[in-house]
Parts: structure tokens; C-alpha cells; sequence
């Protein structure tokens, strides 16, 4: 049992293990109760080596759910470091695999610990687009997911939230028992091919493959829904 558990992180460490299972369970149970949460094609996250998880970034709710339900791994996460001002707070954060950042999460030393945690074999979610939607759509991706793909040369998983803006709008409430929300995992892609076009070819592609398995993900709850959620608007849209 001890194994099996331990084999779910890179790092040694028992007890550190234990807590992000602790929490990450409590979040996942927290996300389907009331949120109803589902997630589609988590087999396809790799259970070991180097790994960045991009997803669009709808609400609150979706680190939870990105890094929550990709089966067994445990993820590392980027948290804006005035969260870590209260020490046990930060405490807790930083046990459960947080990596504080500063402004937009390019700072350089935020930016060396992510690549040091890739070097190690960590599973990493980010968030490309670089902050929350205001409209529920996709916006376009910033650079420094490049950055990061370049210098750790590590395969990258396209992912896809939906119904999460629903639920939680920017500068408003959480609504439970209303969206139902969901996320899917892509397939793998190696860093060669990823980069074989040039890094504008790149972005193209991740925001390509997210947005289309976000839409996907939008007409399975509107049918699950009878049309109800997600609710029409700039989601509809073709990024």
C-alpha cells in the first residue's frame, strides 16, 4: 500500500505524499458533490516522467479539477505568492506541491523551480492563457509556456475545463448545484513534435486541440443539460 501511494510522486517523502492525497481526494469529493463534476480520458495522463498539463483557465475551480482528477499523479501548481503570506496557510500550500510566483508568473525564480521540479519528473499544471476568462471563452496564449517547454524539453498534455465558468464566474460567486463541469485530457505530445514548426506554430497548436476539446466538452453538457448549461455566449465561439 506504502509503495503503490509513494509511487505517486517523485519525491521521497511519505508524509507529503499522504497530505496531497488527503487533500487532493477532499477537493475531487467536494468537485463532484457539488459541482458535478467529470472527467474524461484521465488514463491518458502519463504516470511518471516530466510532464506539462496546459488547460484554459475558466474559475477557482479549475486547478482542483485539472490536477485533481488526472487519475493517480500528483501535480505541482503555481499559486500568486501573497496566498503564502500567512505562514501556515503557505505551509499547507507549499506541502501540497504549490509554487508561489510573482505579477504573471514569470519571474525568474519561480520560473527555476518549475524547471527544477520538471528536471525531477514532476507533472506540472499551468495555465497558459494567463489569467481567468471574463467571457468564458479562450484567449489567446502567452509566451511563457515556451519558455518552459524549451528548457525542460519535456512533453507537453493538452487539457480542457468547461461548465467551470458557469459555476464560478471572475469577480463573482461560487454556484453550486447549477453548471454541471467537466475536464478532458488530449493526448501527450513530445517535445519535437510540438516545436517541429516553430514556437508560433506551437501556440497555434495547444490552443487548437484545447479549445476544440473545450467545445467538445460544452455540446456533451448542453446535452446533459437539455440546452440549459453551459449558458450561450462568447464559449459558443471559435477561439
Amino acid at each position: 500500500m506504502f509503495s503503490e501511494l509513494r509511487s505517486r510522486s517523485p519525491d521521497p517523502g511519505l508524509g507529503g505524499v499522504w497530505l496531497y492525497e488527503v487533500c487532493r481526494t477532499g477537493a475531487v469529493t467536494v468537485l463532484r458533490e457539488f459541482f458535478g463534476a467529470e472527467a474524461y480520458h484521465a488514463e491518458r495522463v502519463p504516470k511518471e516522467g516530466a510532464l506539462i498539463l496546459a488547460a484554459n483557465h475558466q474559475s477557482y475551480l479549475d486547478p482542483p479539477m485539472v490536477g485533481g482528477m488526472a487519475g493517480t499523479r500528483h501535480c505541482s501548481y503555481l499559486a500568486k505568492a501573497p496566498l503564502f503570506s500567512f505562514k501556515p496557510f503557505g505551509a499547507l500550500l507549499r506541502a501540497i506541491n504549490c509554487v508561489p510566483v510573482s505579477g504573471d508568473g514569470g519571474d525568474a525564480g519561480s520560473i527555476r523551480e518549475i524547471v527544477r521540479r520538471l528536471d525531477r519528473g514532476h507533472a506540472v499544471v499551468i495555465f497558459p492563457e494567463g489569467g481567468r476568462t471574463f467571457t468564458g471563452a479562450m484567449t489567446p496564449l502567452k509566451r511563457g509556456i515556451l519558455l518552459l517547454v524549451k528548457r525542460a524539453r519535456c512533453p507537453v498534455l493538452p487539457v480542457a475545463v468547461e461548465g467551470c465558468y458557469d459555476a464560478w464566474k471572475r469577480n463573482g460567486k461560487p454556484r453550486p448545484f447549477t453548471s454541471p463541469i467537466a475536464v478532458m485530457y488530449g493526448q501527450p505530445i513530445p517535445y519535437d513534435e510540438l516545436m517541429k514548426d516553430g514556437p508560433e506554430a506551437a501556440l497555434e497548436r495547444l490552443h487548437r486541440e484545447i479549445d476544440g476539446m473545450r467545445r467538445e466538452l460544452r455540446a456533451m453538457l448542453r446535452r446533459q443539460t437539455r440546452g440549459e448549461y453551459p449558458k450561450p455566449g462568447a464559449g459558443d465561439q471559435v477561439s
